[in-house]
């Protein structure tokens, strides 16, 4: 009886020999295979793409128009000093400019409920900027496709702004991102 026993302590110390070496050499090949895990990553690489393709999701134009471009004060005639979109926002203090948390800070201007408030448009105009223009919809009072300036008076409406025919791209179409 004692000599079946230890032949059967055996055979159970062979096939946990057997298994445990099966194992390491699974585990020597799993190894072998993946050998470019310890290859570098260069992390700034990868956050330069990412900035450029945030970047270009942000400016590529969702849609285009051509309308007129005029400038109009916060005092002007037919105003209230506060905005259409954003009630609470007071023009009073010569406000021309609406920090937006993803554009930072853009210039405001009224539309037509053609253009949902919060959409992110972008122009150009000599006679407003060198650079193209990022504004942001957050009032109304005008028709079609037409874009109106906030700007700080009347006066500087009429010398800079006027009245021309300009495209713009809308960036953002309403408050959401797509």
């Amino acid at each position: 009886m004692k000599t079946k026993i230890k032949f059967l302590v055996q055979i159970l110390i062979i096939t946990c020999l057997v298994s445990i070496v099966g194992t390491a050499s699974f585990v020597k090949s799993v190894r072998v295979e993946n050998n470019n895990v310890n290859k570098t990553i260069n992390l700034s690489t990868v956050a330069q793409k990412y900035e450029e393709v945030a970047y270009n999701e942000l400016y590529t134009a969702k849609d285009s128009y051509i309308g007129d471009l005029t400038g109009y004060a916060y005092d002007c005639p037919l105003c209230t000093g506060r905005l259409a979109c954003m009630s609470r926002m007071d023009l009073s203090d010569g406000t021309i400019t609406y920090n937006d948390a993803t554009y930072g800070e853009v210039r405001i201007v009224a539309s037509s409920r053609n253009l949902p408030c919060g959409t992110i448009i972008r122009f150009d105009s000599k006679r407003v900027s060198d650079e193209p223009v990022i504004a942001i919809v957050l009032d109304r009072g005008v028709l079609g496709n037409a874009i109106d300036l906030l700007t700080p008076s009347e006066g500087y409406a009429a010398k800079y702004v006027g009245r021309s025919t300009i495209y713009y791209e809308v960036l953002r179409n309403g408050w959401n991102k797509n």
